[in-house]
């Protein structure tokens, strides 16, 4: 298959650790021809489609020198096999636009994973709401007495931004915190962007653990991301030290319940975040931990998404 991965631009990208760059790696040792773009070459034109700007790629396992690239080609999507949406957030008007973008090109007979309504459907934090059954008391509000109500009733939460990725913009906020209203000030812009608050789940300091859907299949282990002493973060980008574990007779129940649903949808790979008992985000963009787990385990989570996507492919 020929397969365009769009991607932040590539000199950007960690070989060492980022799963865009296991799963091309895993293409390529399975035969398949890897390209990759970025959001800004994506375009459409009246007659033609949408196109893209795509380097043909060969991959080394040299993670300092682990890409050639060829000449830049302009291409309609639909002459790819597939095409995969891994571009990070912000999930702004521009990620938006590349959706729109993605779904003409399906129209134009693209096959495009993670399907990019399902992208925009599926909020990483306000998603939590249709599974709020398995998810800690939470609130989401640009409403300041509300938040303020939310923790004077739970006494210790968690503050964060509904569009952050890598632990940017989270606060944990106790009842008796002198700067409370600064910070519910400040996240929610005086009343003018949506927070999500939850309640502060202590078992975070025995690691946020990242668990992987791949094709409505559960990965067996997870990474549990442990916070450095005087963080409540777990996020591997604020310091956060990866330990691979199987996964918990709980951790696998929220896990195959959400798993088919979600594969149903679209989403071909997805990565969702428990602490303790509680599922506390559903990550549909760019999931990362591939290589993490794949090190610590013998499982490898990057050849399982290259087998899941011929699958789909062939479907």
């Amino acid at each position: 298959m020929r397969l365009l991965f769009v991607v932040d631009p590539l000199p950007a990208l960690r070989a060492y650790k980022d799963s865009s760059v296991a799963m091309m790696r895993a293409a390529q040792a399975r035969g398949h021809a890897v390209w990759a773009t970025t959001v800004d070459r994506l375009a459409w034109e009246s007659g033609t489609g949408v196109t893209a700007a795509a380097t043909a790629l060969a991959l080394a396992a040299d993670d300092h020198d682990w890409y050639r690239a060829a000449a830049a080609e302009t291409l309609r999507l639909s002459d790819f096999d597939a095409v995969l949406m891994r571009k990070d957030p912000p999930f702004d008007i521009e990620y938006v636009t590349a959706t729109w973008l993605l779904e003409q090109a399906e129209r134009e007979g693209a096959r495009v994973f993670n399907r990019p309504r399902a992208l925009r459907d599926h909020s990483e934090k306000l998603v939590l709401a249709e599974f709020a059954g398995f998810a800690p008391p939470s609130l989401a509000t640009r409403d300041a007495a509300r938040l303020n109500d939310f923790i004077e009733r739970e006494g210790d939460v968690i503050l964060k931004p509904l569009d952050g990725m890598g632990g940017r913009g989270i606060f944990r906020v106790r009842r008796d915190d002198p700067n409370r209203n600064a910070i519910v000030e400040t996240l929610s812009a005086d009343g003018a962007r949506s927070v999500m608050a939850q309640r502060f789940i202590p078992e975070i300091a025995v690691g946020d653990k990242r668990i992987l859907l791949i094709g409505g299949e559960v990965v067996p282990h997870c990474l549990a991301r442990v916070p450095k002493p005087g963080e409540t973060r777990g996020n591997l980008a604020v310091g956060g030290i990866g330990e691979v574990r199987p996964l918990t007779a709980c951790d696998r129940e929220i896990a195959e319940a959400l798993a088919p649903v979600l594969a149903e949808r679209g989403l071909l790979f997805v990565g969702i975040d428990v602490i303790g008992d509680f599922l506390t985000e559903i990550n549909v963009t760019s999931p990362t931990c591939m290589v993490e787990i794949a090190q610590g385990s013998d499982v490898d989570p990057a050849a399982l998404f290259v087998a899941a996507l011929e699958r789909a492919c062939a479907s």
